[in-house]
Order: C-alpha cells, then structure tokens, then sequence
C-alpha cells in the first residue's frame, strides 16, 4: 500500500514528531511510505519554546519532504497537488491541534476528491488549553476524514461530542522506543551528576495544565517524611517564574532540580533510568507520551485520574492513579510507593506492557479499521 504521513516529524523535535517516525518504521516494513512536515509549524510569534527543531540530535532522523506551511493557502494548494500526483492508497493526518486545521482541512477537501482514503490519527480533539473557536476548527478538517485512530476513550468521546456515526477505533500510543534502552541506575546518576538517594521525575515541556504546581505543593508534604529529590526536566511553556516562586515559598530550594533546557534525544534514558519513579499530575488530559516512554524504561508512574492516564496505568499494579489537583492525595501516594517499596513489583508489571503497546500492535489496528474489520 501507498501512504502518505502528515505530521510534525523530523527534523521538527518533540512529542508528535518522535511517533510520527516511530509510525513510518513501522509501516515502511511493508509498505511504500513517504512523510509530509512542515518547513513552518509555527510562526515565530505563536511558539513558546527556544528551538523547533532538533539542531544537532539525529537519532529520529528520517526521510521527510520538509514542505508543508501552517500559515500559507498558496502552499497547501502546491501540497495537495503533490500528494494527488504521488496517488497514495491512504493519507494519515496527525491531529493534536485545532491550530493545523485550517491547512489540514484544505489539503484533505482537495485529495479526497481522487477517492484517497484518509484516517486522522487524534492525540487530542479538544486542546488541554482551549482558545475560541477551537471546536469550528476541528470540526472542518475531522468532518472530511474517512477514519479515525483514537488514541484514548476521552479521546473518542471528544470527537463523539461534535461528529457523530464515525468509524473509529481506540488505539492507545505505544511505546517510545526512540529513546533507547534503560542504563543502570547507578551509571545515570553518574551522567546527570546526582547523588541523591530517593529521585522523583516530572519530564516534558512545562504548561499549566500539567499540574507542577499541584506537585511542588505535595512534595513540601512529602520532605516531611521522605528525603526526595524532585526533577523537572523539560522547557518553561507557561510561566516559569510563578513555580519558582512557589519553590522559594515552600522552601523547597534544595529539594528541586530545574533542567530548563530541551532535553536531546540521546539524553532522555539517563532522566528516566535515574528516576525511582515517574509523577504526572495533570489536571486535565486525553493521553500522554510520557506515560508511554515510562512503559519504555519499565519505570512506575504516579498520575492523577484525568484523561487516558488509568486506561495504560493500572492502580496498584503498574502504578498509583490519584485525583487531580489534590497535593496531599498526590503525596500520600509518593510516600506508600517508598513505604511499601513498590519500586521493582511496579516495575516488572511496566515491562509486560511493551508488547501491548508496541507499534506492530498499532499499525495492525490502523490496517484493521481501513479495512473494515473492526471498528469501536
């Protein structure tokens, strides 16, 4: 089969762009795939970070046609006539913002007029940061799809909630696996310079939505019991001045480890082979990527109970599910993980996931829906 991927991928960095490499391995094993990113993701103005782009890390290196602009009607007009040329059997569109809509509705109301299937792989229907008109957006590209690979039942029931009848199907992000393999926890913290005892890990870019604050506040609870060293490692996207605040008023100086900077690729496994366990504590989610590269480094998780979190994370065997936006709840559950010494049981159980959430597991699924022979 024909297939064209377009999504944020190399040499774009983060999140969406490491699966949609992770997806074109996969399929290229049996498959023609070509993949379609983006020369602009987003203007200069719209992005919070330092770099959109991995300057020196290659490690996700794959081929790309690096022509696609966010902003710019004139070059979507130019895309889809570049992809009715290639005449693909099937385009996948990942979808994780309203912001792309604009351009990925266009190319798809272009394309699917030469009978192409088209399936959007949906991270979010609804953003964790909702802005006006996010739901118009969305559902003028979504309306134009022929299928849809859900990657939570929040998430389905998100779409449900602005398109009905659609042929759909829940498949969960598999594992991460472009980070590598676990090191010895002794031969991280040599890497990462730490020589604390008991380390906590909170990884990933930094939005109000993903509760640090709501962690920083449990773990002033915590101190009072546990010696714990909290790492946060991953760029500022709100503002970074309020947690650090926080941190000062808690008193909580030598108890918190900022790593500000983008962490690179070849990087990633000496955080998490360090780390005891990993703590999410959204207040509000669909899925999310870190879960998927704990399942990788068979780390345990503490997250709260929002989204997709507890469809991966089992409570009380593979990790602990909290309520949201409770600190105490939150570090009652840090501290039964050392009490107990969860650490191994908790990690053991993290191992037997990996074939569940492997990309041949996903990639069959996305065949089984195209085809028709499934759909839930």
């Amino acid at each position: 089969m024909k297939i064209v991927i377009i999504s944020a991928a190399f040499p774009l960095r983060g999140g969406i762009a490491h699966s949609a490499g992770l997806l074109y391995k996969e399929l290229k094993k049996e498959n023609d795939v070509e993949v379609i990113t983006f020369s602009r993701q987003y203007p200069k103005l719209f992005f919070p970070g330092t770099s959109q782009t991995e300057d020196e890390d290659q490690s996700n290196k794959i081929p790309t046609n690096v022509i696609l602009d966010s902003v710019n009607p004139l070059n979507w007009l130019n895309v889809s006539r570049l992809i009715i040329n290639s005449n693909p059997d099937l385009v996948i569109f990942k979808h994780w913002m309203p912001f792309f809509a604009p351009c990925y509705g266009f190319i798809a109301k272009r394309i699917r007029k030469k009978k192409i299937k088209l399936l959007a792989v949906c991270h979010n229907i609804i953003p964790h940061e909702k802005r006006p008109g996010d739901i118009l957006l969305s559902k003028y590209f979504l309306k134009k799809m022929d299928y849809f690979v859900l990657l939570s039942d929040q998430v389905k029931k998100d779409l449900e909630s602005i398109i009905t009848g659609v042929k759909s199907k829940v498949l969960p992000l598999p594992i991460f696996s472009i980070f590598g393999e676990s090191v010895n926890k002794k031969e991280a913290k040599s890497r990462l310079n730490l020589n604390q005892e008991k380390i906590i890990l909170f990884f990933g870019f930094i939005r109000d939505y993903k509760g640090l604050d709501t962690l920083i506040e449990a773990l002033e609870v915590v101190r009072r019991k546990i010696d714990v060293t909290l790492i946060v490692a991953g760029e500022f996207y709100s503002d970074e001045q309020k947690y650090i605040s926080l941190i000062e008023k808690l008193n909580l100086q030598n108890s918190v480890i900022l790593k500000k900077d983008f962490i690179p690729t070849m990087d990633v496994k000496y955080y998490f082979s360090a780390a005891d366990v990993v703590v999410l504590p959204y207040k509000n989610a669909t899925q999310s990527g870190i879960v998927q590269v704990a399942v990788n480094f068979e780390k345990p998780v503490i997250a709260t109970n929002v989204g997709g979190l507890s469809e991966v994370i089992d409570d009380g065997i593979s990790g602990f599910i909290v309520e949201k936006e409770n600190p105490e709840e939150f570090a009652n559950a840090i501290i039964r993980f050392y009490d107990e010494n969860r650490e191994n049981e908790f990690s053991a159980n993290m191992k037997n996931l990996k074939e569940k959430y492997s990309w041949k597991n996903f990639a069959k699924g996305i065949f089984d829906l195209i085809n028709h022979r499934t759909f839930f």
